[in-house]
């Protein structure tokens, strides 16, 4: 059986489209068969396949985050096996 086929064309920032080039190729995926995938998901479910939302950190909340990259980062920072550990040097 032979498959029609269209063409899509549309606009993308290019450091998106490179990363998401990188991602699908580390998923044997190219951007034609990404979208594919997306396109058949949405039909099957009748909607986005997942959720879309406007839940984006706060400047605290990144700050925060960044602070624990900067900690899991930092080989100076005094690691504890466990919380009684931690609680006992506080203690102290």
């Amino acid at each position: 059986m032979t498959c029609k086929t269209s063409n899509v064309s549309f606009r993308i920032d290019t450091d998106i489209k490179n990363q998401a080039d990188n991602l699908f190729s580390k998923l044997g995926l190219n951007m034609t068969t990404a979208f594919n995938i997306f396109l058949r998901q949405s039909i099957r479910e009748g909607a986005i396949p997942f959720n879309i939302t406007v839940n984006t950190p706060n400047a605290v909340t990144i700050a925060a985050l960044l602070e624990a990259e900067r900690i899991i980062e930092d080989p100076t920072i005094k690691r504890y096996n466990d919380v009684e550990e931690a609680l006992r040097e506080l203690k102290a």
